[in-house]
């Protein structure tokens, strides 16, 4: 029998895959935008892409390099575990981009293997605009201990969410939303298109892509804590919990950590629950540069 273990290859960790280029439409920046409900004006507009429309230029290597790191009997049965995104400006419209991505660490946990991937994505100049970390969780897989990096940290402190939430967004999926989104994002996965698939895989049916739950996070913390410039938004970290479905209304709560006053940048913490009571969104976090005008005067 083989040893728990030995058929993950440990030896791509820190090793970037070949480039790949990505060249950024206008209509697809708004597609994403009218996919995920998201009516802030410059991403509605397309004056510049939604934050989560940075997973779309990086997708097909996220999940290609981190399946590179498991065995083949492993590959369906992986599972979206967080996403933590940083960006440093958004995307816009000709933008001509280029991305990478490495597996950064694999580690064993009670019930499965997590595979952790850093993306990286700059533009034509050769500058940073995002930087992600996708966690792959792989439900059965076996493994003592582990190699390389662990995910970034983003819990929640229970302390901080003791007191009652500093704002409360409401947010309901459309019957439609999964075509939509799939068709914006290129995820095309059967689990969000075909009802028969779904519950074949274990599922209650079609069920909303982990990454349109985030975005619409996004939307609230934007909404929360920086609409007049949704470019202030810096860092958006989830730790994906449960899935919703297209009939569900979403709850998202969030709490200013830090510093305390709610009229500039800061972080905050959220947690996402459906009307059902279940949680979709653990340990989320986002990070709120200060305003322009702040900054200036700094």
């Amino acid at each position: 029998m083989a040893e728990a273990g030995e058929d993950f290859d440990f030896d791509v960790i820190g090793q970037w895959s070949e480039p790949v280029s990505f060249s950024v439409t206008q209509d697809a920046t708004i597609a994403y935008a009218n996919a995920t409900n998201d009516d802030a004006t410059p991403h509605a507009a397309g004056d510049y892409a939604a934050p989560v429309y940075a997973v779309v230029p990086v997708f097909s290597i996220m999940a290609e390099r981190t399946m590179s790191a498991v065995p083949d009997e492993l590959i369906m049965r992986i599972l979206h575990g967080e996403q933590d995104m940083r960006f440093h400006r958004p995307i816009v419209a000709g933008d001509e981009l280029t991305c990478r991505a490495q597996v950064v660490g694999v580690h064993g946990r009670s019930s499965g293997v997590v595979v952790t991937t850093l993306l990286e994505t700059r533009d034509a100049a050769g500058e940073l605009v995002n930087e992600q970390h996708f966690t792959g969780f792989f439900r059965g897989g076996v493994l003592e201990g582990g190699r390389g990096e662990e995910p970034p940290a983003h819990g929640i402190d229970p302390t901080q969410t003791e007191r009652p939430a500093d704002a409360v967004v409401v947010q309901k999926f459309d019957d439609d939303q999964t075509f939509r989104y799939s068709e914006a994002s290129g995820d095309l996965m059967p689990i969000h298109l075909d009802d028969d698939f779904a519950k074949a895989m274990g599922l209650p049916g079609i069920i909303i892509h982990g990454l349109c739950t985030m975005a619409f996070t996004s939307r609230a913390v934007i909404e929360t804590a920086c609409p007049e410039d949704p470019s202030r938004l810096k860092r958006l970290a989830v730790r994906f919990s449960s899935p919703a479905q297209p009939r569900h209304t979403i709850t998202t709560e969030l709490w200013k950590v830090t510093p305390e006053s709610l009229d500039d940048g800061g972080t905050y913490v959220f947690e996402t629950t459906t009307d059902e009571g279940d949680f979709v969104i653990r340990d989320g976090l986002a990070e709120i540069a200060p305003a322009t005008s702040k900054r200036s005067n700094a």
